[in-house]
């Protein structure tokens, strides 16, 4: 279905492999629109339900593609900025997915890569893996990956990392909070396994309600319109079926009504 890409289903899981090796899966206006593509095909499909994010052969994503960073640099403003209004609604597509989404990250994750990377809501790298905001070395600066970055580091790492573009190994990734696992080279596929089986556990609606909960809560102060807010939601969560049942669930000692299907 798609030119860059290769999407697997198994189990609930949908692995949505960037399948261009021979650039180190470095993206172009075509990725970029089959990603769309994607992540809209697997919002509306009820039988997945956690979405993995990977790279084909040694890297996950080297960045841009470099036929398409010299049509930009040729394109006019206008045409520059529709190039890159299409990335920033791929990756709020990515980020505002309904389900839990896991970057699946080895080698090269640079400049767009490790925007995808902290675009999904977790990502588990292997030791060798290499993260970079590398564009201020081309003069340029990483405004469509920010919000992501900045919701995954903070300002005060953004400051320097957006400044010296300098390489951030998995360890030092770690640490900074772009990742939350590193694996060795082989124990990739066991380190995403080992998040999505209590993944699959969960409610998925309640895992919708968790992640939306997150965007109305980060930042506010504790005052009382967030008091009551935060009340709603979890009153709302409680008196669904999928809330309820799982309640019930608890107290029987039977499997919940998501885990049955």
């Amino acid at each position: 279905m798609y030119d860059t890409l290769v999407v697997e289903c198994s189990q609930k899981v949908a692995t949505i492999w960037m399948n261009r090796p021979e650039v180190f899966n470095a993206f172009n206006e075509q990725l970029i629109d089959d990603l769309s593509a994607a992540c809209l095909r697997l919002e509306q499909d009820p039988s997945v339900r956690v979405v993995v994010l990977a790279g084909r052969g040694r890297h996950f994503s080297a960045g841009a593609d470099l036929n398409w960073m010299r049509r930009a640099a040729l394109g006019s403003e206008a045409d520059n900025q529709a190039d890159a209004l299409r990335f920033a609604r791929m990756l709020r597509q990515l980020s505002g997915l309904s389900k839990p989404t896991i970057a699946r990250i080895q080698g090269a994750a640079l400049g767009g890569g490790t925007g995808l990377a902290a675009a999904c809501d977790m990502a588990v790298a292997s030791v060798d893996a290499v993260f970079a905001a590398s564009e201020v070395k081309f003069g340029l600066i990483p405004a469509v990956i920010s919000p992501y970055l900045l919701r995954a580091i903070g300002p005060r790492q953004a400051l320097r990392y957006f400044q010296t573009a300098e390489h951030i190994s998995a360890e030092r990734a770690l640490a900074i909070g772009l990742i939350n696992e590193v694996t060795p080279v082989d124990g990739l596929d066991a380190g995403v396994a080992a998040l999505i089986t209590p993944l699959l556990a969960g409610a998925p609606l309640a895992q919708k309600a968790a992640k939306d909960l997150i965007e109305a809560v980060k930042g506010r102060p504790i005052d009382d319109q967030l008091v009551e807010e935060t009340a709603r939601r979890i009153a709302r969560q409680r008196a669904s079926a999928e809330g309820r049942d799982g309640v019930a669930a608890f107290l029987d000692k039977r499997p919940p009504a998501w885990l049955a299907d």
